[in-house]
């Protein structure tokens, strides 16, 4: 492992999101909407998707210069046949401590005993809406909630670590915030409430929409008085707080209105093999060729140093700054 591996802003390289596919069951507005990812959508061709084998070789590599926590994401991720094997795979890799998937959670009742036989150690469900109006309103009317509640569940029975997401849209689903908070903590879920993000370029985001973190705790803090926690971490994307009644913890992702660029670690490897030093990044890098080309690790190892020792990401700071956009790869192609 090369401990002294960091970016030009001294970011170290320690954790991994690794796509496996950019299909999704759902259309949610503001990640893959109907009007744009319709039925004539032309999605990664199965040949150009890395296999389980590329993806291991690859996250061996990463763990070889200083990742230890990988997330599976997608699109959504259970669609990807076999997926436990992959995991399998994964949980076998010297230094990687922790395995985790971030799932719409439709799929999930059947596949969580077996993701956690396999090694997973953690699930992220995105669940933004209990109301079941407000929720086929956000996934493109692909899903119920019972559904997504009934996986939830059967990955906490499996034994999993479970958290909740909810991206919350001023005017869309803001109204739920607090039955989200109630719900949760009688269930002592996670749930972390996440600022609307532009991320992609065909969501439509306005910051006019986004409720921010002060609001958010505000909101839960009149009905449950709430203290701040220590991050478990440095570089945890979201700041932790507790319910002064019985300690159930919650958090924020707070991207947009308090951004945490400065301790960024994370690398992104979209399905076909392309690695993003940033969420909002406009461009990849090709690892898939190196892998198909009959490159040895060392040539790898050298690509993937040289392009995150020059990584000066810092776009929600800069957006913060006024700095106009680019063009950036769509959140379905590397998961978030």
């Amino acid at each position: 492992m090369n401990d002294s591996l960091t970016d030009s802003l001294q970011r170290p390289l320690r954790d991994l999101r690794l796509s496996v596919t950019d299909r999704c069951n759902f259309r949610c507005t503001y990640c893959m909407p109907e009007e744009v990812f319709g039925p004539d959508f032309k999605f990664l061709p199965k040949d150009s998707i890395l296999t389980f084998e590329e993806m291991e070789r690859l996250t061996r590599l990463f763990a070889r210069l200083g990742v230890e926590k990988v997330r599976i994401t997608g699109g959504e991720p259970l669609l990807r046949r076999e997926l436990p094997k992959l995991i399998e795979k994964i949980a076998a890799i010297e230094g990687i401590r922790d395995i985790a998937i971030t799932t719409n959670g439709s799929l999930l009742r059947k596949q969580a005993a077996a993701l956690k036989a396999a090694g997973l150690d953690r699930v992220t469900i995105s669940l933004d809406s209990l109301d079941e109006e407000t929720f086929r309103k956000l996934n493109g009317n692909k899903s119920n909630t019972e559904r997504v509640l009934e996986g939830i569940e059967a990955a906490a029975e499996a034994g999993l670590q479970v958290k909740i997401n909810m991206v919350v849209q001023k005017g869309k689903n803001s109204e739920d915030i607090l039955p989200m908070a109630e719900y949760f903590k009688s269930k002592k879920h996670i749930l972390r409430f996440i600022e609307y993000m532009d991320v992609g370029n065909t969501n439509g985001w306005k910051m006019d929409e986004v409720v921010g973190k002060k609001e958010i705790l505000n909101r839960i803090g009149q009905a449950m008085p709430l203290e701040p926690l220590e991050p478990n971490y440095k570089g945890e994307v979201a700041s932790r707080y507790r319910y002064e009644d019985d300690g159930q913890e919650i958090g924020v992702i707070s991207s947009v209105t308090d951004s945490f660029c400065s301790t960024c670690s994370r690398a992104r490897v979209s399905a076909e093999g392309k690695l993003y030093t940033c969420l909002f990044a406009e461009d990849g890098h090709d690892l898939k060729s190196l892998l198909r080309s009959g490159a040895a690790d060392e040539e790898i190892l050298r690509s993937i140093s040289s392009i995150w020792e020059v990584r000066a990401d810092r776009y929600s700071d800069e957006r913060r700054e006024g700095k106009p956009a680019g063009h950036k790869v769509e959140m379905s192609r590397i998961g978030g």
